[in-house]
């Protein structure tokens, strides 16, 4: 065969594979309002960086006439590239091509990227569309998926691992997103469920519709399963690259630092009048982080869940900081299941990825109930206690006003291992507030006495200056000096040194 005839011919198949499923199924897939998995992958990476592996490999399956029907690439397209000029493995399923089910072969394509991003420290991005398993092939489909999860749980803390559930996501396809660090979904049109709503309607007899039961709105307000919702699949891609720039590539380097313009020593003088003087009325803990991080920029995670907490990540003189905070502005700020789970979760991706945690504390307590008692709000709880005990970062705690018992002790505190622990001068760190207090002491006291005993309960802890006494806060600051403070905090803890003793690992509350 001629020299151009054997070009003539790679370049023909190279253009077959291409085109996945072909024409019509691409046509039915941007019909569905749905971009193709070349397209995603184009979108989300560096213009021209896209390199894809295995895109000629076919299934094996004989099954079901499945021999006379083989598509190259096998209805996933997976290879490496670069954002912002930083190298990430990428893979794509096609649902084009078989609805995007997974096969031995397709699984082999995505074991051999998450290897391959393992061995060279860069991180994993999924991009999920599929009908799950292929039927045709029985245990050998499953297999793949035992496989994928495997190579999940090794990387899990070594490099950033990362899914877009871009179309449907069931069965056991759910469980290698819930095994990565962060979800993205699209509005209408992601759905994820173990059981569809045809079996839950056969098993349960509940009648549910797949967005009621695991669309984005679901997932990102009621179970806590994804950590971003957006409208359209460019903003999920998007969303991702913006994600990656606060994040390093694998466990043993920092995040990227871009020069920035804003002067640490800026002072912002309305942080003075952010925290109300009456303790009970509430504010919005973001008109406290937005003004004292880079730019005045707050990249929020997991806004629609457990909206009492507050976690993201930001800038503090060019560095990247993972926040965590009390919420006011929602049920008081309280601690309750979905909060301590939404928070220790986030404390511990920072810590693998040696990212510096700044927490904003403002706590009344944790929420009481039965439902939450019943529902283990001590073995919840407890994961946060945890999670900043174990971490080794630089941690930096500021109290904005309330910080009460247990909640007190479980957000950062001096004895758990913060490094720095600032206040601000209304702050309130006490057992309880002094309504609640006075009530347990002066039970049977008459209305006088209790007055007067609020009003010396209050001089006497109501303040930061008692736990400032004790060492327990090592600076009572301003607000309007609050960038400053945290970022001098930071610069100090920049070259902490501990490591916790050598063990298998922990036994975390679960």
């Amino acid at each position: 065969m001629e020299k151009e005839d054997l070009y003539s011919r790679f370049v023909e198949k190279n253009k077959s594979a291409e085109l996945g499923g072909g024409v019509a199924k691409i046509e039915k897939q941007h019909e569905a309002g749905k971009m193709t998995a070349r397209e995603r992958i184009d979108m989300l990476l560096d213009k021209g960086s896209f390199v894809e592996l295995d895109k000629m490999m076919v299934h094996r399956c004989t099954n079901y006439g499945m021999d006379k029907n083989k598509i190259p690439g096998d209805g996933v397209v997976s290879g490496y590239g670069k954002i912002d000029g930083r190298q990430v493995f990428v893979y794509a399923y096609d649902f084009t091509v078989y609805g995007g089910t997974l096969s031995a072969t397709n699984s082999q394509k995505i074991v051999k990227v998450q290897t391959l991003a393992l061995k060279n420290g860069a991180p994993i991005i999924a991009l999920n569309d599929s009908g799950g398993a292929r039927i045709q092939e029985g245990v050998e489909s499953l297999t793949g998926y035992a496989s994928i999860f495997y190579q999940n749980t090794i990387a899990s803390g070594v490099i950033p691992q990362i899914s877009a559930i871009l179309g449907p996501c069931a069965g056991g396809a759910c469980y290698s997103p819930a095994f990565t660090d962060f979800i993205f979904m699209v509005k209408d049109k992601s759905h994820m469920f173990v059981t569809g709503p045809d079996v839950v309607k056969t098993v349960t007899h509940e009648d549910v519709t797949k967005e009621e039961l695991g669309g984005a709105y679901t997932h990102s307000s009621k179970s806590g399963v994804t950590h971003f919702m957006s409208n359209t699949e460019g903003e999920v891609l998007m969303g991702i690259r913006e994600l990656l720039s606060f994040l390093p590539s694998n466990n043993m380097e920092d995040a990227p630092t871009p020069t920035t313009t804003d002067d640490i020593h800026r002072e912002e003088e309305s942080l003075e009048s952010v925290v109300p003087t009456d303790p009970n009325i509430p504010y919005d803990i973001k008109d406290i982080i937005e003004p004292v991080m880079d730019d005045h920029y707050f990249f929020e995670v997991m806004t629609h869940f457990a909206k009492n907490a507050v976690i993201g990540f930001a800038r503090l003189g060019g560095k990247s900081v993972g926040i965590v905070a009390n919420q006011p502005a929602y049920l008081a700020g309280v601690l309750d299941i979905d909060a301590s789970d939404k928070i220790a979760r986030f404390i511990r991706f920072c810590d693998c990825f040696n990212i510096p945690i700044v927490t904003f504390e403002d706590v009344p307590g944790f929420l009481p109930g039965c439902t939450q008692e019943h529902n283990g709000i001590i073995r919840h709880g407890a994961k946060i206690v945890y999670a900043y005990a174990e971490a080794t970062v630089p941690k930096v705690t500021l109290i904005t006003r309330k910080a009460y018992g247990g909640a007190y002790i479980v957000m950062s505190s001096k004895q758990t291992g913060a490094d720095v622990n600032l206040a601000y001068p209304n702050a309130e760190i006490a057992v309880m507030g002094a309504e609640g207090a006075v009530n347990i002491l002066y039970r049977k006291a008459d209305e006088e006495t209790k007055k007067q005993a609020i009003e010396d309960y209050k001089t006497n802890f109501a303040n930061p200056y008692k736990a400032a006494e004790l060492g327990y806060i090592d600076e009572i600051i301003l607000p309007k000096q609050t960038r400053f403070k945290l970022i001098q905090a930071l610069d100090m803890a920049h070259n902490k040194m501990q490591s916790n003793p050598p063990k298998k690992h922990g036994n975390m509350p679960l």
